[in-house]
């Protein structure tokens, strides 16, 4: 049986149609389902008896499992288990702006990266569409207010997992979904260029940001495997396609390693690197875990290939860290678990 949560606008109305019924029904369920966020088909007073029965014999409202909650002054961290009993995390975050919510796209992640937590434990399997709008309808619940802003980039690449990431992003940014607009809409990849191209023709205007992490080849071949794929000069050719497609800027997501990727010659490379793209860079404080021989880059450090990057006109930011006193690192809860 299908989760109802897992169906877009367009999918829905194929549905009443399909049972002969006017295809308005679908923003009324919406409606039911998003806005006065029913636990039961039963409750949908304005629809026909014979179209809840329908909906009961063909949809589950069942809902993800919280598993465990840690909890500081400015983010959450959830725990999460699946239908099969599959573990994904999903971080909230308290801003000046409102809320944001970093959400999983998949159990596990078979990119493979050296210095992340998720990649240690290879890819289980996608998750479906409903299964990260749930993500989002348990956090609601629990903080007892709306989310603001959404980032795809939790356990998992979003863009291995693309149509169902695409329609996630459809149900949550409906008017009658969870009207989240598609600006406060973030996806992150690692740098699949074929799904860079497609995301590309992607008819919402949500934001891209790419796992960077090195300026050269031969940095980002050791710490980051699908590099040997899809090189830097690949990825690079395939963002100023979205651009000129697009006209959104590009966020590169930069984490900082301790004599890896953190020199004076490494942040000057990066900058002619990007020097011709409307982008900015989000130089990240790497989290440490106990499983991984990476250390984050000392803090005077970020500074100076913060300033180095300023000096040659590429925005640039450093990423407020959140979580220093839960397990912070990307698939830290859910690895902890795992391994017990």
């Amino acid at each position: 049986m299908e989760n109802i949560y897992n169906l877009t606008i367009e999918q829905l109305e194929e549905y009443f149609l399909g049972i002969g019924e006017k295809k308005f029904k679908a923003i009324q369920t919406y409606s039911w389902l998003y806005e006065k966020r029913i636990s039961s088909f039963d409750e949908m007073t304005d629809m026909k008896k014979s179209v809840i029965e329908k909906l009961n014999e063909d949809f589950t409202l069942e809902s993800l499992k919280v598993i465990k909650v840690e909890r500081d002054k400015e983010v959450n961290k959830y725990l999460f288990e699946l239908y099969d009993g599959s573990l994904v995390e999903s971080v909230l975050m308290r801003h000046d702006y409102g809320t944001s919510i970093c959400v999983s796209s998949q159990v596990g992640c078979n990119m493979g990266c050296r210095f992340c937590e998720s990649g240690r434990l290879k890819k289980v399997r996608d998750l479906k569409a409903y299964e990260m709008v749930l993500q989002i309808l348990e956090v609601e619940k629990d903080i007892e207010k709306r989310i603001s802003h959404v980032v795809i980039m939790g356990i998992g690449e979003p863009f291995d997992n693309y149509e169902n990431v695409t329609n996630f992003i459809k149900i949550i940014n409906h008017p009658k979904g969870l009207a989240i607009g598609s600006r406060h809409i973030t996806v992150s990849t690692s740098g699949i260029v074929p799904k860079i191209l497609e995301f590309a023709d992607f008819p919402y205007q949500v934001n891209l940001a790419v796992s960077l992490h090195a300026p050269n080849d031969k940095i980002r071949n050791e710490i980051m495997p699908i590099n040997k794929a899809y090189k830097i000069k690949d990825i690079i050719d395939a963002l100023k396609i979205y651009y000129k497609k697009t006209n959104r800027r590009i966020t590169f997501e930069y984490i900082m390693l301790d004599g890896i990727n953190d020199s004076d010659k490494d942040a000057q490379e990066l900058c002619n690197l990007l020097k011709d793209l409307n982008c900015y860079v989000n130089l990240i404080p790497y989290n440490e875990t106990n499983n991984i021989q990476y250390k984050r880059s000392k803090n005077d450090r970020i500074l100076k290939f913060y300033d180095i990057i300023k000096k040659n006109n590429v925005g640039v930011t450093i990423r407020r860290e959140f979580g220093s006193k839960i397990s912070a690192a990307c698939g830290q809860l859910r690895s902890k678990k795992e391994e017990l």
